[in-house]
């Protein structure tokens, strides 16, 4: 065991900074494009403070087709795409751009189911005292739903780590990479236990912090 973490140590630690990055960087794009699709849903649905039947439709329409296919489809279909965008298909860069479009409409859903649990009854008193739209969203509906949020953003991560481990079959780097260019393809099991290993634990560390926080956020 010495052995062995002594000769892939660093090659380890290596594939988790890539991990890392390429979750952080992917998650924090897909909730400054989500959070607002996800009002955008909660606003023009109806019966909604602006509805508006064909936004909500395409809208809903869009998010639905994007969760609807595969990651690693999806990774080989934008390869194009992410060519002009990120001017490179391999490395952290090359992985940002699908892993986006594929995590964003997935947040908004989550952080619209989140919002649309709000009492209605808490959300008319305050329309009652005349407070706008917008500071009912950020100061009522997403503070209420606190909770919900911080936990569907943990679910959300949770999937994002998973994604960037089949990111690796473009190259990407990361555990996933390691785990396929070394347990799999060169026949060495031991890396491929260790990745497991290391995601196993990324994402207990990850899903208890949620779930703190979360419990905190209920109480406040």
């Amino acid at each position: 065991m010495a052995n062995f973490f002594n000769e892939w140590g660093p090659t380890l630690l290596d594939g988790l900074a890539a991990t890392i990055q390429m979750t952080v960087i992917s998650l924090l794009i897909s909730i400054i494009l989500g959070v607002p699709l996800a009002i955008l849903l909660v606003l023009t649905r109806k019966g909604g403070y602006a509805d508006s039947p064909v936004a909500y439709a395409i809208s809903n329409a869009a998010i639905n087709v994007i969760r609807s296919i595969p990651f690693i489809i999806l990774l080989f279909f934008l390869l194009p795409f992410t060519k002009v965008v990120a001017g490179t298909t391999i490395g952290v860069q090359g992985v940002i751009v699908p892993l986006v479009v594929y995590c964003a409409p997935y947040i908004a859903r989550l952080i619209e189911s989140a919002l649309l649990e709000v009492d209605k009854g808490v959300v008319e008193a305050y329309q009652s005292m005349g407070i706008s739209t917008w500071k009912i969203i950020w100061f009522v509906m997403v503070r209420e739903s606190r909770s919900s949020i911080v936990l569907g953003l943990t679910i959300a991560t949770i999937g994002l780590i998973g994604a960037t481990a089949m990111a690796g079959f473009v190259g990407a780097g990361g555990l996933g990479d390691l785990a396929y260019q070394f347990g799999y393809l060169r026949f060495q099991p031991n890396m491929m236990y260790a990745t497991l290993i290391l995601l196993i634990v990324i994402v207990q560390i990850i899903q208890s912090l949620g779930s703190l926080i979360a419990r905190r956020l209920k109480k406040n």
